[in-house]
C-alpha cells in the first residue's frame, strides 16, 4: 500500500474490515497462509497470465519458490497442513497481499485479496450458491451495487466430452487445451483429420513405436540423438507421449458431427435462465444431460439465496483463465466510466486438493475479492 496517504490506507481498512465480517458471519475461520510457496502448483496449474506474473525464485538448496500470485493455493495448502483427513469440511477465511509483475503501466505488483474456501462440502450446488451470495454481499457492504455476474460451467464441458465417442486420452487432452482457445480449435481439427495426413518432424520417432517396448525405443532414439535433455519432462513422459501418438496412427478421426457440437456449445451465451433450453438442443448423452439437470439445480439454489440467476450472464466459454477450475465458475464485474471493471470471482476446483498431495480429490470451491479495485469504483 505504498504510496498511499494515511486517510486512504484507513479508508481501505474500514473497507477490508466491512467485508471480512460479511465471510466471518457466514461461518468462516480466518486464517494466513504462507506468503512463500512452491512455485510448481503456481507455474503447472494456474492459468497463462498469472504464471507470466509470478515472482520466482530460488532458496540456497535450489528449491524454486515464488510469491503467492493469489491465495487459493496457499489456502489448500494451509488446510492439507492442519488436518490429517483433508476431505473433512472445512471453512476459511483470509485477507492478505498477492503479488504480481504489472500487466499494465498503472496495476500494482502488491494487491490485497479477500476471499473464502470451502473444502469438503455434502452439497456442492448449494455451496456454489452460499458462496456466491456471499460475495456479492461482502461487496455490496463494502458500498457497491449495480454488479455483474457472468457464469460458466466447465462441468458441462466434461460431460460433453464423455458422451463424444473418443478415446480418453483425446479427452485428457481437450481439457488440457481448453484454457488455450486456439490450441484447442487446432487439437480438436487434428482429430477429425485421417491419420495419414498428420506427419510431422516427430513422426520417425513415433515409428520406432512400432518395433520395440516404448520406454526402450524412447530412451535409445535420446541415446542415438547425443542431444542433452532440455526438457522438464522426463523420459518416460517422453515416451508416453509418443505411445499415444502411435495409438492415434490406427485411431479412426473424430467425427465431423462431434466437432461441430462441441464448437457450438461453445458459443452458446445468455442469460443463465435461458440456458437450460439451449442446453436441451445439443445433440449429447446421458452425461449432458444429468449436467444440465445439475444446471438447473444450482439456478434453484441462487433463487434459494435471493438472487436473480436471470440477471446473470452464462457463457459457455467463459472460465478460461485460472486451469484448475473444473465446475461452476463466477466473476463479478462493476462498471466504470470506461469499461467493466472485475472485482472478485471463484469457482469450483475438486481436483486442486489432490494435486497438492491429498489422497482422493475434494470437493472445493471458493472467491477471492480484488479489494484496491473495490475501493477504486466505490461511490
Amino acid at each position: 500500500m505504498a504510496g498511499r496517504s494515511s486517510q486512504e490506507r484507513e479508508a481501505l481498512a474500514r473497507q477490508n474490515a466491512a467485508i471480512m465480517a460479511v465471510i466471518e458471519r457466514a461461518g468462516f475461520e480466518h486464517i494466513a497462509p504462507d506468503i512463500i510457496q512452491p512455485a510448481d502448483i503456481f507455474l503447472e496449474r494456474t492459468g497463462e497470465d498469472i504464471r507470466a506474473r509470478t515472482f520466482v525464485f530460488n532458496d540456497p538448496a535450489g528449491n524454486e519458490l515464488c510469491l503467492r500470485p493469489d491465495l487459493t493455493v496457499p489456502a489448500c495448502r494451509y488446510h492439507l497442513s492442519h488436518t490429517s483427513n483433508a476431505a473433512r469440511e472445512a471453512r476459511y477465511c483470509y485477507l492478505g497481499t498477492a503479488f504480481r509483475f504489472p500487466d499494465e503501466a498503472l496495476s500494482p505488483q502488491e494487491f490485497n485479496q479477500a476471499g473464502l474456501e470451502w473444502f469438503g462440502g455434502a452439497d456442492p450446488v448449494a455451496e456454489e450458491a452460499r458462496v456466491l451470495k456471499i460475495a456479492i454481499s461482502a461487496l455490496e457492504a463494502a458500498g457497491l451495487s449495480g454488479l455483474k455476474v457472468s457464469m460458466g460451467d466447465l462441468g458441462l464441458f466434461n460431460a460433453l466430452l464423455e458422451d463424444m465417442d473418443m478415446p480418453e486420452r483425446w479427452r485428457r487432452r481437450l481439457r488440457h487445451q481448453f484454457w488455450r482457445p486456439h490450441a484447442f480449435h487446432d487439437l480438436l481439427q487434428n482429430f477429425a483429420k485421417p491419420a495419414q495426413s498428420k506427419r510431422t518432424s516427430i513422426s520417425a520417432h513415433v515409428d520406432a513405436m512400432a518395433a520395440a517396448d516404448h520406454l526402450a525405443a524412447t530412451s535409445a532414439l535420446l541415446q542415438a540423438s547425443g542431444a542433452p535433455v532440455v526438457t522438464e519432462r522426463s523420459v518416460e513422459d517422453i515416451a508416453e507421449r509418443l505411445a499415444e501418438k502411435f495409438a492415434d496412427r490406427s485411431q479412426k478421426p473424430l467425427e465431423t458431427s462431434m466437432v461441430r457440437t462441441i464448437e457450438s456449445y461453445l458459443t452458446l451465451e445468455g442469460p443463465a435462465t435461458d440456458m437450460p433450453g439451449k442446453l436441451a438442443s445439443v445433440a449429447a448423452g446421458k452425461h449432458f444431460a444429468m449436467a444440465i439437470r445439475t444446471f438447473e439445480s444450482r439456478l434453484a439454489a441462487l433463487e434459494d439465496q435471493g438472487l436473480n440467476p436471470r440477471r446473470f450472464h452464462f457463457s459457455a466459454n467463459f472460465g478460461r483463465e485460472l486451469e484448475y477450475y473444473t465446475g461452476f465458475v463466477f466473476q463479478i464485474d462493476k462498471d466504470t466510466h470506461n469499461t467493466p471493471l472485475t472485482v472478485a470471482g471463484g469457482g469450483r476446483y475438486d481436483n486442486l486438493l489432490k494435486d497438492l498431495g491429498a489422497s482422493t480429490s475434494v470437493p472445493a470451491v471458493g472467491c477471492a475479492i480484488h479489494t484496491e479495485r473495490v475501493k477504486a469504483v466505490s461511490p
